[in-house]
């Protein structure tokens, strides 16, 4: 573990025709004495600040983002990025799960967020057992230096009910659709769950820590609730490609920002690169 990145970043800014892609739970605004220091946004928040500016990723997934914190990101990442992507409730407010993207290197094409429930286009529905609404961001892109194109989804799963999570696991596979497409998320699974073997038993979908051609950084636990990370615990924030990406790296940020931890999460980190129709890279 580094106590202060000073070296640099984890990863950092890539070149075409790869894609640098993060996955974080920046955790929910916590603010007042009756949470720890540790929790606070305002504790936080500078840290959270230096980590982006640090790593640059092209694509940025990510989850418990309140409506301030998403634009605190959206500055700390700078001029050339742009996110999509609202609160989970019906009026658009709340935490969401806001795609980032540099806006230099990827045009946008469209996006669409969707309930992870029985009524997908009914904003803050909640139909299978998750008692808050669960939401997922999908983007098309068409990558400006390579004309290669593909899908980005952002979500986060239900903590509480494991019938949720499968039933938003299928839904995914089927917003994932049949081309390229990278999947960042909180799932609240770890690998050995229900969850993960429904998303990758079938082989559409793919971990990218596992099937990356290089791991920079030790496997551990990704949920540290602010404490040391531990290698015995599950990670349950992933990165998931389906044919068409490879990952030429993968990571897991261990890295505390001058002795502050940015999130309770940690984030996750690939390096991948698409493929178009014919297979080119």
């Amino acid at each position: 573990m580094v106590d202060d990145p000073a070296d640099g970043p984890l990863i950092g800014p890539v070149a075409a025709p790869f894609l640098h892609v993060m996955s974080f739970n920046i955790r929910r605004r916590m603010t007042g004495l009756a949470w720890r220091r540790a929790d606070r946004w305002r504790h936080r928040a500078p840290a959270v600040r230096a980590l982006l500016q640090l790593e640059q990723p092209t694509i940025l997934g990510t989850q418990e983002a309140m409506p301030d914190q998403a634009r605190a990101v959206l500055k700390a990442l700078g001029a050339r990025y742009r996110f999509v992507g609202r609160g989970h409730g019906r009026d658009g407010r709340g935490e969401g799960c806001p795609l980032f993207y540099d806006d230099e290197r990827l045009e946008l094409a469209e996006w669409e967020q969707t309930a992870l429930s029985a009524h997908p286009h009914k904003s803050g529905s909640r139909t299978w057992g998750n008692l808050i609404p669960r939401i997922a961001v999908a983007a098309r892109f068409r990558d400006r230096a390579t004309g290669h194109e593909f899908t980005a989804i952002n979500t986060h799963l239900d903590p509480f009910s494991p019938r949720s999570r499968l039933r938003a696991a299928d839904a995914l596979k089927t917003i994932a659709g049949s081309g390229p497409t990278v999947l960042t998320g909180d799932l609240n699974a770890g690998a050995d769950s229900r969850t993960l073997r429904a998303l990758l038993d079938d082989g559409v979908l793919r971990d990218a820590w596992s099937t990356a051609e290089r791991r920079v950084t030790a496997s551990v636990g990704t949920f540290v609730n602010y404490r040391s990370p531990r290698p015995d615990r599950p990670r349950i924030d992933w990165i998931l490609v389906t044919a068409g990406v490879d990952v030429e790296r993968a990571a897991i940020n261990a890295r505390p920002i001058e002795g502050i931890w940015p999130s309770d999460h940690l984030p996750v980190q690939a390096v991948a690169r698409i493929r178009d129709a014919e297979g080119a890279a």
